[in-house]
């Protein structure tokens, strides 16, 4: 009669011990082989199988007493399951922690020691455990291990206390009265597997490092909201020099960690350094050339295809992060997003040429249906589509494209127009019905008003003429009354506000007025001006421009008295409003700003006559 071993006995325990050590092995094999795999529905199957195969497996080895000789294996296939599991699901469950603390639970039974679970909570647990772990050498490994997955899970759910407490016991010998985490986590050196232990997704050091690298990027963007600056330039570089993916580091940057995080991208990566908030810095400080430079570089870290590679089955670093906020003043959104802000700023910066070139590449960007949908810059506001045309042709005209300002023009014309009412009586009952067509009769006028000058620029007065009057036309005509529209949205706010209107209508006459005068025309000329001051008091511009009208018709009285009232407005404090205008119409105002105003001013001061 055979001999059959108990299944209770050292021989039985040896003997599935290492069964489940090989399914164990054969286990992770197959889930870097899922990892492998170019076929995602063949990766996700062969994953999943994974998962399942270590789960029953734990159950197994947890059906066998605590002991010594079990946990080392057991704790490993925990570890393995919860790397899996958190991977999959892309995030640490409740659960999970659930799974940390029967493991802990386990360990701690070996020692008697029962009467320590959860009386201070998780982190008591793991308090005690550390303690007795001393006394288990074969144990440590496996505890790092373990230990490293709690500090991932402490991470991503903000306990950070706990997560020091932890760290201060697993560096005990080196940094114990530290309480900086990053240091911490430098300190912190897992012990080295053994030679022929269990197979693991991934071991306790590569853990360290990934937690290393993503509390660095998490701190160092918190440290940038706060305006820790050099405290930011220190974690930054930390996580630019660590595991942290080049994508995530394009998300926000140090304001002064250029130089720094230049030379650590550089380093093998296409992917241009995180410069956003750079470029607000230098915005500030006044550098217009950084500032430039750090949008530049920011718009072809954005554009740069990325082919995305097959997840790791591991704990990585974007793991550990919490979303991007599209809110958060970091967030540096989409490709056309980020060129949209490299030209306006080059358009604002007297970059003309430079913003000419951005804009039309962000047209043909939308155009070509590469981002069909352009979302405006949450901060500050952007504009709508409409006015990207706009503000494309009013950079073309600077930079001396006039032509080209008028192909823009009228391609947004051909976008536009037909949403106007064909006769003026229908014009109040469109405005009731949609609010569309009120703020596309603003869109339109504007369009002839930057056809008008990009005709003066060929020297095509006539024509420059008939494209104010058209403006004016559609101004006086379709001027909606805000009450009847009911809230608009930001980027309705900006071109239909009661100044941009005034100033929209101001800017046609003054422009009218211009040609008139170009043609020798002072009395229709003098119309246009007086319209205008009418329409905007408060315009000093259109004033001058009168000044000067009156002056040449040999007005004396009239122009005596607007002198008088000018010489009394500058001593009045003055309201900035042009923050609040569109950025096209702030350009157009710029061309009618007469070029001799100081010098006129001075003629009066010194002759009190004209």
């Amino acid at each position: 009669m055979a001999h059959q071993t108990p299944l209770g006995s050292s021989a039985s325990h040896v003997s599935c011990l290492d069964l489940w050590r090989e399914k164990n092995d054969q286990l992770v094999r197959q889930a870097k082989v899922a990892q492998d795999s170019s076929l995602p529905m063949r990766r996700q199957q062969l994953a999943q199988d994974a998962l399942e195969g270590l789960r029953g497996l734990l159950c197994s080895l947890r059906g066998l007493p605590a002991t010594v000789s079990v946990l080392p294996l057991e704790l490993t296939v925990l570890c393995n399951f919860i790397t899996l599991r958190a991977n999959l699901a892309q995030g640490f469950t409740e659960d999970l922690a659930q799974d940390i603390q029967q493991g802990l639970e386990r360990v701690l039974e070996t020692q008697g020691q029962l009467e320590a679970r959860l009386e201070h909570g998780l982190w008591g647990l793991w308090d005690s455990t550390l303690r007795v772990s001393c006394l288990l050498p074969e144990l440590l490994p496996a505890l790092h291990h373990l230990a490293g997955l709690q500090a991932a899970l402490w991470l991503t759910t903000n306990r950070l206390g706990d997560l020091t407490l932890l760290l201060q016991t697993l560096t005990v010998s080196q940094s114990r009265a530290s309480e900086d985490m990053l240091l911490l986590l430098k300190t912190w050196r897992p012990p080295a597997e053994e030679s022929g232990a269990p197979l693991t997704l991934q071991d306790a050091r590569g853990l360290r490092d990934v937690l290393l690298t993503a509390f660095a990027y998490r701190q160092g963007l918190q440290e940038l909201i706060t305006g820790s600056l050099p405290k930011a330039l220190s974690s930054l570089h930390e996580a630019a020099s660590g595991l942290c993916p080049r994508s995530l580091l394009v998300q926000g940057s140090p304001q002064r960690a250029l130089l720094y995080l230049v030379a650590a991208l550089k380093e093998g990566s296409t992917w241009g350094p995180p410069l956003l908030e750079a470029s607000r810095l230098y915005q500030q400080l006044g550098n217009i050339a950084a500032e430039i430079e750090s949008l530049e570089l920011l718009v072809e870290a954005l554009s740069i295809t990325c082919i995305p590679e097959a997840r790791q089955l591991l704990i990585e670093v974007e793991l550990l992060l919490p979303q991007p906020d599209p809110a958060s003043p970091l967030h540096c959104g989409t490709q056309s997003q980020a060129k949209y802000l490299l030209a306006s700023r080059c358009l604002q910066t007297g970059r003309a040429a430079d913003a000419a070139e951005h804009y039309l590449d962000l047209l043909a960007l939308l155009l070509d249906g590469s981002e069909p949908k352009f979302s405006p810059p949450p901060c500050p506001p952007g504009p709508c589509v409409p006015e990207l045309f706009l503000e494309a042709a009013a950079a073309l005209i600077q930079a001396g494209r006039a032509q080209d300002a008028l192909t823009v023009c009228e391609e947004l014309l051909s976008r536009t127009s037909f949403l106007l009412p064909k006769r003026p009586r229908l014009w109040e009952d469109a405005r009731r019905r949609t609010k569309e067509s009120p703020h596309c009769s603003h869109w339109v006028s504007a369009t002839h008003l930057l056809q008008g000058q990009a005709w003066v620029q060929l020297g095509a007065q006539k024509e420059a003429i008939s494209e104010y009057s058209r403006c004016l036309e559609l101004l006086f005509r379709a001027t909606p009354k805000d009450k009847e529209q009911g809230p608009a949205s930001s980027c309705e706010q900006g071109c239909t506000s009661d100044m941009a209107l005034q100033q929209l209508q101001t800017a046609a006459l003054i422009s009218r007025g211009l040609e008139w005068v170009a043609l020798g025309q002072d009395t229709k000329a003098l119309q246009d001006f007086l319209l205008s001051v009418q329409m905007c008091p408060g315009n000093q511009d259109a004033s001058y421009h009168l000044l000067q009208t009156l002056r040449r018709l040999d007005r004396r009285d009239e122009a005596t008295a607007l002198w008088q009232r000018l010489e009394a407005q500058t001593e009045l404090p003055q309201e900035n409003t042009a923050w609040s205008l569109p950025l096209y119409l702030e350009t157009c105002l710029g061309w009618i700003r007469p070029p001799d105003r100081e010098t006129l001013c001075e003629e009066f001061q010194t002759s009190g006559d004209l």
